[in-house]
């Protein structure tokens, strides 16, 4: 008998290792996730990715029972249809529906709660003290960093480092949690 798990849709590697770390901080069985990394955001509103048809095929034997999208906001004025908080619950929540997967699956779009843009490495950079933040917007201000042209991993390289902080990589007990363990704990919910 094949055992029912859960799924979490995301974009990359990075990903999934980040989902892996806060699954274990939670007391949650990684080993009953199920991981479809589509690469890149586009690939989220592409209906005829193999991705979507390996993961519908599990759903209908019942072999996965709840999905987790998780998807970057990015910004709405680099795409109007697909970035920002909005556009991009609109848009993934389409492609849910044209899947005929809605029963079992959830959204939660990564980004800044403040600014609700961004990716993965701004929410990361969202639990941040303020003047530590502040010190490191400072830095990439000074140092011309544009994510769209350089590496978006140097935020988190970053919230790594020493700087931000040193005893503990990530900050599960920040507020900003919230929403992604109360979506991570429901996944698992009857499971």
């Amino acid at each position: 008998m094949v055992k029912v798990k859960v799924a979490i849709v995301c974009e990359g590697k990075d990903d999934k290792k980040f989902f892996l770390k806060l699954l274990k901080d939670l007391g949650l069985d990684e080993k009953l996730v199920e991981f479809y990394p589509l690469g890149v955001k586009s690939n989220f509103f592409n209906l005829g990715n193999s991705t979507y048809s390996a993961l519908k095929k599990q759903i209908d034997a019942e072999e996965i029972a709840k999905v987790l999208f998780v998807v970057d906001a990015d910004n709405a004025e680099d795409n109007a249809k697909y970035g920002g908080l909005e556009n991009t619950k609109r848009e993934l929540t389409a492609i849910i529906q044209k899947l005929k997967i809605e029963a079992v699956s959830s959204i939660y779009v990564m980004c800044d709660p403040n600014t609700k843009t961004g990716y993965l490495e701004l929410f990361l950079l969202s639990t941040l003290p303020k003047d530590k933040k502040d010190c490191i917007d400072c830095f990439l201000k000074c140092i011309s960093f544009n994510p769209k042209d350089g590496d978006k991993s140097t935020h988190e390289r970053i919230y790594k480092s020493s700087i931000a902080h040193p005893l503990s990589p990530y900050q599960f007990n920040h507020p900003n949690f919230d929403t992604l363990k109360t979506e991570l704990k429901n996944l698992f919910t009857g499971i």
